[in-house]
């Protein structure tokens, strides 16, 4: 099953492609400030478009909104969720949503891990380091919705696990 999960931000919005046991790629889309906000939000949505059409995944996993000291922080990533949301339901994909606490619970048993040690499993699972915090939360992410999801998903038993 080919899985894209999304990171959603204004700024840097981190993507990561799974299928089966590979992490086929992770990524950022990047908008610069100076740029209104309608016309960032479409270069999220167009970057997106582009990468549903070419890699068909069969399901989009994004973090749930769950909790921002910042005001204006999570009214920009609600805005990028919702265009994704719209793509995604305009593509027939499927969405699903986790909870950074189930994330962190799913890669390290521990609904309070930090970075360095998602990092740390995301290393250890598909041997590559992803160093960017968005483009790292949105390989977690797919990587925890495999592992939830191992019968649904397909994939063979997890190096984490084995």
């Amino acid at each position: 099953m080919k899985i894209l999960a999304i990171d959603s931000g204004l700024e840097r919005t981190g993507i990561a492609l799974i299928n089966e046991d590979k992490l086929v790629f992770s990524s950022l889309i990047e908008t610069h400030k100076k740029n209104k906000l309608e016309e960032r939000i479409r270069t999220v949505y167009r970057r997106l478009e582009k990468i549903i059409q070419e890699y068909e995944p069969e399901v989009l996993v994004m973090e749930s909104l769950f909790l921002f000291k910042n005001k204006k922080t999570i009214i920009s990533v609600s805005q990028v969720q919702g265009a994704v949301l719209l793509l995604a339901a305009q593509k027939g994909i499927k969405v699903e949503f986790l909870t950074p606490l189930q994330i962190k619970q799913a890669l390290c048993g521990f609904g309070r891990a930090d970075k360095k040690s998602i990092q740390k499993i995301i290393r250890l699972e598909f041997k590559v380091n992803v160093r960017q915090d968005d483009q790292a939360d949105a390989v977690a992410c797919g990587l925890a919705y495999r592992l939830l999801n191992r019968s649904l998903v397909g994939a063979k038993s997890s190096n984490l696990l084995s």
